[in-house]
């Protein structure tokens, strides 16, 4: 079973299906129409970019009439948030190890 940081990194590994994501990010709550206007891409194609970020849990719905908006879910990217703190523990006590060394080859 993959972790959750493995699902949200192969969830925006795609650039369009990033691109979406971002756009919620930034500009907030949009139609699917609003986000097909500026994806260049179909709207079936914006619709299953869509499904796949539901799916992973990076963005909510919620219908209005005839209408479905898209908002993201920015807690969803915990996961990331603590795989990238592990990251960067490990990588500086690496970094500390090797100042360490060279301190002591001078």
């Amino acid at each position: 079973m993959p972790q959750p940081h493995e699902i949200l990194f192969k969830t925006l590994a795609d650039p369009t299906r990033r691109a979406i994501f971002e756009r919620l990010c930034r500009d907030g709550d949009q139609t699917v129409a609003a986000l097909t206007a500026r994806a260049g891409v179909s709207q079936p194609a914006v619709s299953k970019h869509l499904g796949v970020l539901k799916q992973a849990g990076l963005v909510r719905d919620r219908h209005e009439g005839r209408n479905t908006h898209y908002s993201a879910e920015l807690g969803a990217l915990a996961p990331l948030i603590d795989w990238t703190n592990q990251m960067a523990g490990f990588w500086q006590s690496r970094f500390d190890n090797l100042e360490d060394l060279l301190k002591r080859m001078d």
